[in-house]
């Protein structure tokens, strides 16, 4: 379960609802790292260790720390601050960094990414995959839909890029929301990408409750199945706790009648649909 359902940095204030997340069935929680200390981690990572939960975590790019800035400080800023959120996700015993590391999050040019933003986008990534392999951890890089981004919108070019750069860790997400909005085939976009993606997000069309929605989960599922996925599949929906993320993800209605309900469905929904017997 992503926490940003909850929260944008888990404390101990929030052991009760990793308490219920646990009961519910699920293996692991995602940690946003948006911010915070390493030390702030390493406290999570313990508690998540005592409550049986394990963990990956996810992080964002701003205009601050944008990858593909034309100012050569604010990329200096995105290696800074991206091998940060690799050392705080590495504290807390996440060794899946997802997110769409690529770029900052809702920001444009009016045009389609240019070589010399591929390149800017290459050297920041190859820098903090090698800080990243230093610490175990694996970069999962996201593709988004065109209204959120415009670096990598559909997971071929998302994997055409891991590719080129070669390395070990630096991966590459699925993610069904944005590939329910962007791709064309979800038995192709699935398969062509395969080779290169190590994480998944399960997220329904509408941010809401997985299979409560319009996201083709019976192709999604037998894919998964036929290429032998065996890693995390990760719930990330959006609600009404976080005003910063309901604005971000233009959530203006109430989808669900609270937390707990999505939970618990979504966890069913998911060991229904990949055959799981806890």
């Amino acid at each position: 379960m992503n926490m940003l359902l909850h929260t944008f940095e888990v404390t101990a204030e929030h052991r009760g609802v990793l308490e219920r997340i646990r009961k519910f069935g699920y293996d692991g929680v995602e940690l946003p790292i948006l911010g915070g200390v390493v030390p702030g981690y390493a406290a999570t990572g313990k508690m998540l260790d005592e409550i049986g939960l394990e963990r990956t975590a996810v992080t964002i790019c701003t205009a601050a720390t944008n990858p593909v800035s034309p100012k050569p400080e604010v990329r200096a800023a995105a290696v800074t601050s991206l091998k940060l959120a690799v050392d705080c996700a590495d504290a807390a015993g996440a060794r899946i960094l997802c997110g769409p590391m690529h770029s900052a999050l809702g920001e444009f040019t009016g045009a389609g990414p240019t070589d010399q933003e591929m390149m800017w986008c290459k050297d920041c990534l190859a820098e903090v995959a090698d800080h990243a392999g230093t610490k175990g951890v694996v970069l999962a890089l996201e593709a988004l839909n065109r209204f959120e981004c415009y670096m990598f919108t559909d997971v071929g070019s998302a994997a055409a890029f891991t590719r080129r750069i070669n390395h070990p860790n630096l991966r590459l997400m699925y993610d069904t929301f944005h590939a329910n909005i962007e791709e064309a085939s979800i038995d192709v976009a699935m398969t062509s990408a395969w080779d290169q993606v190590s994480h998944v997000h399960i997220s329904e069309n509408n941010r809401a409750t997985p299979g409560e929605g319009l996201v083709d989960w019976d192709a999604t599922f037998r894919m998964l199945k036929e290429l032998k996925y065996d890693s995390w599949l990760t719930v990330e929906a959006f609600g009404f706790a976080i005003p910063q993320i309901a604005a971000a993800t233009k959530i203006w209605r109430r989808m669900f009648s609270d937390p707990a309900y999505l939970e618990e469905r979504a966890i069913d929904f998911l060991e229904r649909n990949m055959g799981i017997v806890h």
